[in-house]
């Protein structure tokens, strides 16, 4: 196999992410925010209709994996709660208050942002050499910050996200749209993910093959699933690679 590119998952892949979006202070910081726009409301009222709206989102879309929408779920907040005082504010801060109130609301819910161990160093080996790419599921507001904040920036293009597209992996369209981008085919492309089932099943579908990080998140079993190569730290990466080309 002539390895040509490379595409990775993320969160749990390259970044070892912990967050909660349950935790009740989190919709403190959002009631609180939102009581300076003018809109009053509890923080356990906006934790049901975060989580009621993102619901709504799914059950609407007739995806089979569904993404939800974390700017439209603020913007319908806002929408259904604004008044005189919220409605008086200048049309680009309300045009900016969802996405503002979609970034608090990661903000507030992230415990833990941090590379594994060897990404970095890795990273930087093989960007010179191979079409580097993300395919990985979560939401626009916070998947570039997050990105530069573990000093990723400027390592991969495409960066597909799917709360862009509506559908979330194992969405064989994900995976296509980050091979048409990068004009390759499946087999010059190899996957790295630690999800058996989203990461290893949905780049299968496609004919790439695949490098399963056994990481401390994701599914790591899946019925009729098997990676092509797997690796208990991300430095292995560089042997799996060298798996695949001498092959």
């Amino acid at each position: 196999m002539i390895v040509k590119g490379i595409i990775f998952d993320n969160n749990g892949t390259l970044s070892d992410i912990q967050t909660n979006e349950w935790h009740d202070d989190v919709y403190r910081v959002i009631s609180n925010l939102l009581s300076y726009q003018g809109i009053s409301l509890e923080p356990n009222v906006v934790k049901y209709f975060y989580f009621q709206i993102m619901k709504e989102q799914r059950s609407a879309s007739g995806e089979r994996h569904p993404e939800f929408d974390a700017i439209g779920i603020f913007r319908e907040i806002v929408t259904r709660h604004s008044t005189d005082f919220t409605r008086r504010l200048s049309t680009a801060k309300i045009a900016q208050l969802p996405i503002l109130l979609a970034e608090t609301h990661r903000a507030a819910s992230l415990f833990r942002l941090q590379l594994y161990p060897g990404v970095e160093h890795v990273i930087r080996q093989l960007h010179p050499k191979y079409h580097l790419a993300i395919v990985s599921d979560g939401q626009t507001p916070w998947a570039a910050p997050e990105m530069n904040a573990v000093g990723l920036s400027g390592y991969f293009d495409p960066i597909i996200v799917s709360g862009n597209f509506g559908y979330r992996k194992p969405d064989e369209r994900l995976f296509a749209a980050a091979l048409t981008a990068m004009k390759m085919e499946p087999s010059e492309v190899l996957y790295v993910g630690n999800d058996m089932y989203r990461d290893v099943y949905g780049a299968q579908r496609l004919g790439m093959k695949t490098v399963f990080f056994k990481s401390n998140q994701g599914t790591q079993e899946k019925e009729g699933v098997k990676a092509d190569y797997i690796i208990y730290n991300f430095s292995e990466l560089l042997d799996a690679i060298r798996f695949f080309e001498v092959r």
